[in-house]
């Protein structure tokens, strides 16, 4: 279909302006963990570029080309979306900033908010300036998380929060936190929880990294001791936060299954080809992994495919509910596919763990990263439960 003269000629503003504003340095492939930009107070920037871009998208809204101009965002319509993402990879920019505010939290203050709150945290999500991480697992509550034990105690105008949570990504980096308490100890357990947001520089506050097999320490124990929320604080209707948390939840399982489209990064298919050499053809010169690539290219390009059409069913409200759990189990295998066969082809160079060459480690423990993605944001055995029962409509057991 072809496009109309205005967003043809929007598309032509965007690539001169993405040409002239997007640095050269922040065309070059994710290397390295400092290659991407998380934002927040703290932040570090690896270069003079990363920050020049940041500020250049953001100052456009472009960081979330969608959300409302008043709070912050590009005011795109969706189509318009669409173009900004296709030129983007055509020139193969990288995304300015990497956000669960983003990603998760500003859809949800979007729904569930009050102006006054939407006002105070999304414009600085939009800018990068804060850095959110995600309360929600806990020691004994993970796949059934309704079973939270952290609780918020009325003060009048504050809660007290007392409790643990686990496995918060990054907490040990992030300014706030969105969190689920219990409020109401005497409901039944989805109808006594609420959705709240505090400082992780609150008095009270502590985290200790959780050292994984990768080496590193993405993920967090996080401790609340006498922790004091304010009320406003609180997002939608007290004791009703497991609504917002499942809104949340499909957006953090369409976050998690992106891992599964490449984005702007070189096709896989080149850099086996770079790691193992071409034949006279000018293919990757080892059969066997050449079959196994073209295999997975087939599958990742139906599945950007299939991310476009949700994202498109989504925009026009007859998306599933539960399609994002389709999503995010398909993208988190596919992710898992694609850093397997690096490894293969890497041979016994990607196992280098601590070098200069390998970028300290990068791929062997991307790769043992990766083993997380079927875990994390819901099991892919819940998901597949969660197919079968919702879209498939098959009989429980």
């Amino acid at each position: 279909m072809s496009e109309t003269a205005e967003l043809a000629e929007f598309r032509a503003s965007t690539r001169q302006w993405l040409q002239e504003n997007c640095p050269p340095e922040m065309r070059e492939p994710v290397l390295t963990e400092d290659d991407v930009c998380w934002g927040g107070r703290n932040v570090v920037f690896q270069n003079e570029a990363q920050k020049v871009w940041l500020q250049r998208m953001a100052g456009r809204g472009w960081t979330v080309p969608t959300w409302p101009r008043e709070y912050g965002g590009g005011g795109l319509s969706p189509a318009q979306a669409k173009v900004l993402a296709q030129e983007m990879r055509a020139l193969n920019c990288r995304p300015p900033v990497q956000s669960f505010g983003i990603w998760m939290l500003g859809p949800a203050l979007l729904k569930f908010g009050s102006h006054e709150q939407k006002l105070e945290h999304l414009p600085p999500i939009v800018r990068g300036e804060i850095r959110w991480c995600q309360g929600y697992s806990e020691p004994n509550a993970g796949s059934d998380l309704a079973s939270l034990a952290t609780r918020a105690d009325d003060k009048g105008d504050h809660f007290i929060v007392n409790g643990q949570k686990i496995w918060t990504s990054y907490a040990d980096k992030a300014d706030w936190i969105f969190c689920l308490v219990r409020t109401d100890f005497s409901a039944k357990k989805h109808d006594g929880i609420s959705f709240v947001l505090f400082d992780m520089a609150s008095p009270g506050v502590s985290t200790k990294p959780i050292r994984l097999i990768s080496g590193k320490s993405p993920f967090c124990e996080t401790f609340f001791d006498n922790v004091r929320v304010e009320k406003r604080n609180l997002v939608g209707t007290a004791g009703r936060g497991w609504d917002v948390a499942k809104y949340l939840l499909t957006h953090e399982r369409e976050m998690i299954s992106s891992i599964g489209d490449r984005g702007a990064s070189k096709p896989l298919g080149q850099t086996i080809a770079d790691l193992v050499g071409r034949d006279e053809q000018g293919r990757i010169a080892d059969a066997l992994l050449r079959a196994r690539v073209a295999d997975f290219e087939v599958d990742e390009a139906s599945f950007r495919l299939m991310l476009e059409r949700f994202g498109e069913q989504m925009r026009a409200g007859s998306a599933h509910p539960a399609y994002s759990s389709a999503l995010k189990y398909y993208g988190s295998e596919l992710n898992k596919r694609r850093h397997e066969l690096l490894m293969a082809a890497g041979g016994s160079d990607a196992l280098e763990w601590d070098s200069e060459r390998s970028n300290d480690g990068f791929a062997a423990r991307t790769w043992l990263r990766t083993k997380a993605n079927s875990i994390e944001g819901g099991t892919s055995e819940v998901q597949l439960g969660v197919v079968a029962k919702r879209i498939l409509e098959l009989p429980g057991a």
